[in-house]
């Protein structure tokens, strides 16, 4: 689904994956969201080859979820998606936890397994979700408005320069400048709004 952004959940895709036979859906499926559990995985600390064995785990984990899943637009389905990493996550510390399983590093597991931890992965994933929102809406509005907008929006919001330096710096008056910067601010909160219910 070429005009989608990355970041939308497309009804179309999931509604093809509930069919259960559709090979270029899962595929397309696990190009736009198995790099996310990926990273999330690693993020968080996991080795290279234990973030690729959670992923191909939630993957197949979805395998089956999928055909049975209704998607409903007022609800996240990355939340949804971010609910499973954790869960298999989780999972993955118990199977390295067992007496006589491979514990690769060792000392790595035992910190995971702590309940802090655990905690900490569900801050993380939400901390990566909502920069992972933000980017996008950002890249979004970015392409919306007018460049002296996002730039008035970028020196005050980002970069932290007051009204009246940034406005010194674009040749523009200081009313100007906040009120570019709140545009973009009410285009972003509306974006990510967006996002978050796909």
């Amino acid at each position: 689904m070429k005009s989608n952004p990355e970041g939308q959940t497309s009804k179309s895709l999931l509604e093809r994956l509930r069919q259960g036979s559709d090979q270029t859906a899962w595929t397309e499926f696990v190009h736009r969201y198995g790099q996310q559990i990926y990273r999330w995985c690693r993020a968080f600390g996991l080795q290279e080859a234990d973030a690729e064995d959670v992923t191909q785990t939630v993957l197949v984990k979805l395998t089956d979820k999928l055909r049975a899943f209704c998607y409903d637009p007022s609800r996240s389905f990355r939340a949804y998606l971010k609910t499973l990493t954790q869960y298999a996550w989780c999972d993955f510390l118990e199977l390295h936890n067992r007496p006589g399983a491979g514990t690769g590093d060792s000392a790595m597991v035992q910190t995971l397994q702590t309940v802090q931890a655990r905690d900490d992965l569900v801050q993380l994933l939400n901390a990566e979700f909502d920069q992972e929102l933000l980017e996008e809406a950002s890249e979004r509005v970015r392409l919306r408005v007018e460049p002296h907008t996002w730039e008035a929006f970028r020196l005050t919001a980002v970069e932290g320069l007051s009204g009246a330096e940034a406005a010194a710096r674009l040749s523009m008056k200081v009313a100007t400048v906040f009120k570019a910067k709140s545009k973009v601010q009410q285009m972003l909160q509306e974006e990510v709004g967006r996002t978050e219910d796909a």
